[in-house]
């Protein structure tokens, strides 16, 4: 039996300002619409993220946000910065390991979301 990454899902109640924010903040491209204008499918450098809001007919609970999303990064003064300039929460920049940084924000509701620092 084989198994390989199909997407993370994010719920929003709103996901046309939650995808425009990982587009915006994050570098992700808009891949294409969820059926009937339920969402979208993000592609976040590899990741595909499909952002949707509740879905009519599901039968199991539905929450929205997830516990956390880990995007490595060549520039972490710069990435820190930006999303400071943009608003986001930052809940903690420490190191990890052998000193590589590391920064945990607040993404769109509610979502944790940590930045790791390339080291060569």
């Amino acid at each position: 039996m084989a198994f390989k990454l199909n997407h993370l899902h994010l719920k929003s109640p709103d996901p046309e300002k939650t995808a425009q924010w990982y587009v915006d903040n994050l570098g992700a491209t808009i891949v294409s619409e969820v059926g009937g204008g339920r969402g979208y499918r993000l592609d976040l450098h590899g990741l595909p993220l499909n952002v949707t809001g509740k879905i009519e007919g599901q039968t199991h609970e539905q929450v929205f946000g997830m516990e956390h999303i880990a995007i490595d990064t060549d520039d972490m003064p710069g990435t820190v910065a930006k999303l400071k300039a943009s608003g986001a929460r930052i809940l903690e920049e420490t190191a990890v390991g052998a000193g590589r940084k590391v920064c945990f924000f607040e993404g769109p509701d509610g979502v944790c979301l940590e930045v790791l620092e390339i080291q060569d």
